[in-house]
């Protein structure tokens, strides 16, 4: 009886949250309103590089992304207005709950409520409340030599996202490139590669699906996530100078909407 009513309960506060995802999806779609973006920088680890790296962050160091967004809305949009408004929020002393390993669908729902209840409570002097929270868990990359980092993730649900980066000046292109990635999905685009080959999937995770000879590619579609340069071998993009948003990307997020 207890788990019913544990059940129950929770599908009624899903029920509330789900009201509440459906208008800020409409207000992204619409692009008619500045999106306000909070990105949290969190320490994955107890390294004095990645505590000298947060230490350094500015209000530029995410400038990339911002001039990114605006110059991909205006190739579709044909528009000066900045859409997206990006800035540096305070150092998260905590880490985000995690996924549980092997979850059911109850586990799921319940690790989604605590994340954004955990979001909830990371307040940071600011009056104005950002539309999506973007924490970067960032990690020192001495300790990752040949290993991946966790999988982020893009909660569109709860407009909240959990990015793992490297705490390395070398690396700020790519770390713009995957926290780009996943603010996206945010705005209801989908992946575009294959899970088990990562490669992107033909046309839609191209950039330039039309190009002759089609391989290699120069550039990235976003969401693809690499440039593909054979059948068989895509790279990682430098940074977010050699990625676009493609056609399909682009309807996912409501930029080809009249």
């Amino acid at each position: 009886m207890f788990r019913k009513i544990r059940i129950l309960l929770l599908l009624v506060v899903l029920l509330f949250v789900a009201l509440g995802t459906w208008r800020s999806d409409s207000r992204l779609a619409s692009w008619a309103y500045v999106t306000r973006v909070a990105v949290y920088p969190v320490a994955a680890d107890d390294s004095p590089t990645t505590a000298q790296f947060i230490r350094e962050l500015d209000a530029a160091s995410f400038a990339a992304i911002e001039n990114w967004l605006q110059r991909e809305v205006k190739r579709y949009r044909q528009t000066q207005q900045a859409s997206v408004q990006i800035r540096l929020g305070a150092e998260i002393k905590t880490l985000p709950p995690g996924l549980p390993n092997a979850p059911n669908t109850l586990d799921i729902m319940l690790w989604s409520l605590k994340l954004r209840w955990w979001a909830y409570r990371q307040e940071d002097g600011e009056n104005i409340k950002p539309h999506i929270q973007i924490f970067v868990l960032f990690h020192d990359a001495k300790r990752h030599v040949g290993a991946a980092l966790p999988h982020s993730i893009g909660m569109r649900k709860g407009k909240i996202g959990v990015i793992h980066a490297f705490a390395s000046p070398e690396q700020t292109g790519q770390n713009a490139v995957i926290i780009t990635h996943e603010l996206l999905h945010l705005f209801g685009a989908t992946d575009k590669y294959d899970f088990a080959t990562l490669q992107p999937v033909y046309p839609q995770g191209y950039a330039e699906p039309e190009r002759l000879p089609l391989l290699p590619q120069t550039l990235a579609e976003i969401m693809g996530g690499r440039i593909p340069v054979s059948r068989e071998r895509a790279e990682i993009p430098k940074d977010l100078s050699v990625t676009r948003i493609g056609p399909t990307t682009a309807e996912e997020i409501g930029l080809l909407a009249p």
